[in-house]
């Protein structure tokens, strides 16, 4: 069977109903695919709600984007997206994203980014068993942090965004289709 072609590419589901999510992959799609449909349908990560390490931070989004591709039977490539923390030297938490494409041939792309330290307090309300975005919300004194601008747009006071943040990492993420010729296998 022949490996998708970008242009092949007409439906796009994303693992997640997070608007966030749908904007971002959406944006990066439509700068190359200009007429390509973008939906989101609500999955299981498969991970914790609060993933810790990369590792697990990728296997959510990596089983988002296969769960999504199964419950779209008309869409050409899902899409995970999952957030994490990683605990850093000394105690101190950081952020990670990572974004995770799969197609229908079993074709896959993974990029990641969104990598920040956290306040001290925003890391302790964590390991006691708080989301990201709720702890942000509680610090921070707001609401709606998960799906607005996200932990990034509070630490970064707007310079960016959630979108903006998790734009660079499906990108990457896209890169077996947007340069397939340098994925193909090696003989």
């Amino acid at each position: 069977m022949p490996l998708l072609s970008l242009h092949d590419i007409h439906r796009v589901i994303v693992g997640s109903a997070n608007p966030v999510k749908i904007a971002a992959v959406r944006a990066v799609l439509t700068s190359v695919l200009p007429k390509v449909e973008v939906r989101g349908v609500a999955v299981p990560s498969g991970v914790p709600d609060q993933p810790f390490g990369d590792e697990e931070t990728q296997q959510g989004a990596r089983q988002r984007a296969q769960a999504a591709l199964v419950a779209a039977a008309d869409a050409s490539l899902g899409v995970g997206l999952e957030g994490g923390v990683v605990a850093l030297p000394g105690g101190r938490l950081r952020t990670c994203a990572w974004a995770v494409v799969v197609d229908r041939e079993g074709r896959e792309g993974v990029g990641g980014s969104l990598s920040m330290p956290l306040p001290d307090q925003v890391a302790a309300r964590i390991r006691q068993g708080e989301e990201l975005g709720h702890a942000m919300d509680a610090v921070a004194h707001t609401t709606g942090t998960k799906t607005g601008r996200g932990a990034v747009g509070i630490l970064t006071a707007g310079l960016v965004d959630r979108q903006r943040a998790y734009e660079p990492m499906v990108a990457y993420a896209l890169a077996p289709w947007l340069a397939p010729e340098l994925f193909l296998p090696t003989p």
